[in-house]
């Protein structure tokens, strides 16, 4: 069998993507390495990917909060997963008789949809209304209902994809084999929509893994319920007020902490899970690009 050549398009297409890898994974290592450099170092000769000095301290101060650090690991963990959960299905559950072309009133509920992405009720009546009338104020509700529990935009792309990648003809398959309506979504629409749903539940994990502003605005004495992002975002508030203060006690307390370093290992230790948990959907991507309905 004769071997093929590789020609000049495959020498650049390679590579560009080798290029345009190290502009993804320089960032984080840029951003580890930073992390573990000496403090006074960091702050003499700047960021570099080799630093003169190595020091531990920075992680030696998160580690001191350990088990705050665990709690709040938890409750990102779990709001994550019921959220991602839950946003999936109540998205996929409208989006599919969205993408029905013979619902009645089909365009004027797809136009509610796509209206909610352009305008909103606002930060203050909203919070009124999760406050007042839904009382989720310092509750775990508080990480989970707001703004991320159903995502219009995650609506109108599933909606899409059912539309134009799931023929017409299953469906009238299923319907003259007597499946009802939800043992078709169950087994053709989800099945025949891992691509999207997949896509789509990545981007509303990540949403809910690094929201701080739910914690912000509605957990305000329970401190327990803070997840990861709102504190890890209190420890570099409380390392900025020590480094402003005016009191000299605290002011030389503050000098032995490498407050730079910290903010480095601080952003580290927040997206250290997500660089760990992305890879191991690859598969699903790819096996549901491959995914068809009809089969030879």
């Amino acid at each position: 069998m004769r071997e093929k050549t590789f020609s000049k398009f495959q020498l650049l297409a390679n590579i560009t993507m080798i290029f345009w890898t190290l502009i993804v994974i320089l960032p984080f290592l840029l951003l580890f390495l930073s992390s573990v450099t000496d403090e006074n170092t960091l702050v003499a000769n700047g960021y570099s990917f080799f630093p003169e000095k190595f020091a531990l301290e920075a992680y030696t101060y998160i580690i001191r909060s350990g088990a705050k650090i665990i709690k709040a690991y938890g409750v990102s963990i779990l709001v994550t997963l019921i959220g991602t959960f839950v946003n999936i299905l109540l998205s996929a559950l409208m989006a599919y008789p969205l993408s029905v072309k013979n619902l009645p009133g089909r365009k004027f509920l797809s136009f509610f949809v796509f209206f909610t992405m352009l305008f909103n009720g606002g930060i203050v009546p909203s919070y009124l209304m999760w406050t007042g009338i839904l009382h989720i104020k310092d509750t775990i509700w508080a990480q989970l209902f707001p703004n991320l529990l159903l995502s219009a935009w995650n609506v109108m792309m599933i909606r899409t994809y059912f539309m134009t990648s799931i023929p017409d003809s299953l469906y009238e398959a299923a319907e003259i084999d007597g499946a009802p309506k939800l043992r078709i979504f169950s087994s053709i629409v989800v099945p025949l929509g891992r691509p999207i749903l997949v896509t789509m539940g990545t981007f509303a994990g990540l949403s809910y893994w690094n929201d701080w502003t739910n914690g912000l605005y509605f957990i305000v004495r329970n401190k327990n319920l803070y997840n990861v992002q709102n504190l890890l975002n209190q420890m570099v508030s409380n390392i900025q007020y020590l480094a402003t203060s005016s009191n000299s006690n605290v002011t030389s307390a503050a000098s032995s902490i490498p407050s730079t370093a910290i903010q480095m290992a601080i952003a580290f230790v927040a997206i250290l899970p997500v660089m760990l948990v992305f890879p191991t959907f690859q598969k699903y991507y790819s096996k549901g690009l491959t995914l068809g309905g009809v089969k030879g």
